[in-house]
């Protein structure tokens, strides 16, 4: 454990000092812009997602941490005894587990990593925490608000409310609990930040 540690703590360290480059990020197709909205059809993916407790800042930084230690190491390969590395994705997401719009009551949050896209479910390595699982996920279609700055609990969920009232606006449905999918580390300076709020629709 110690190593895998001191593993993140390098690579994330490359990581986000930008010695590590062309960091994967999911497929997808722009069906519609309109300023800072755009309607996206998402390619199927694979994640690695656990569940925690606390606020929202507690909750992401728990989350990431146990996903970062599966992706580091702490796995067994589909075809070894041992472990194996899995490359950095973007963005990490971070999804409350009660209402939305009431982000400050949410005391339980889904946080995922999209994996590789070499990777399937049956050649991924596999993870030795319990608390960390892998997931398919089926091609969706998301309204997502784009924006720079800080991200606090009212914050995200102010813009929620927006992305929200531009779906009803737009006579879209809504279908899934809104997510904030963030690409860039804590110290990121604020303008060069790069936040979403991502809200699952039906098929426009």
């Amino acid at each position: 454990m110690k190593k895998h540690k001191h593993l993140i703590g390098l690579v994330l360290a490359l990581l986000w000092t930008g010695h590590v480059m062309a960091i994967e990020e999911p497929k997808y197709e722009v069906l519609r812009s309109d300023g800072s909205y755009e309607i996206r059809q998402y390619a199927p993916i694979l994640i690695a997602e656990t569940l925690v407790e606390g606020d929202m800042d507690e909750a992401s930084n728990k989350g990431f941490r146990l996903i970062a230690d599966f992706i580091f190491g702490n796995n067994q390969a589909a075809d070894s005894v041992t472990d194996a590395k899995i490359a950095m994705t973007a963005p990490v997401t971070v999804q409350p587990q009660k209402d939305a719009l009431n982000m400050q009551s949410a005391e339980q949050w889904r946080v995922n990593f999209v994996m590789p896209s070499q990777y399937t479910l049956a050649s991924i390595p596999k993870p030795k925490n319990s608390a960390v699982k892998l997931r398919e996920v089926p091609s969706k279609h998301f309204v997502v608000l784009k924006y720079s700055g800080f991200n606090t609990v009212s914050r995200v969920q102010s813009k929620t409310r927006e992305a929200t009232n531009w779906i009803n606006s737009h006579n879209l449905k809504a279908i899934g609990t809104p997510q904030l999918s963030r690409y860039d580390p804590p110290w990121t300076l604020p303008m060069f930040r790069r936040n979403e709020i991502m809200i699952e629709i039906s098929a426009p």
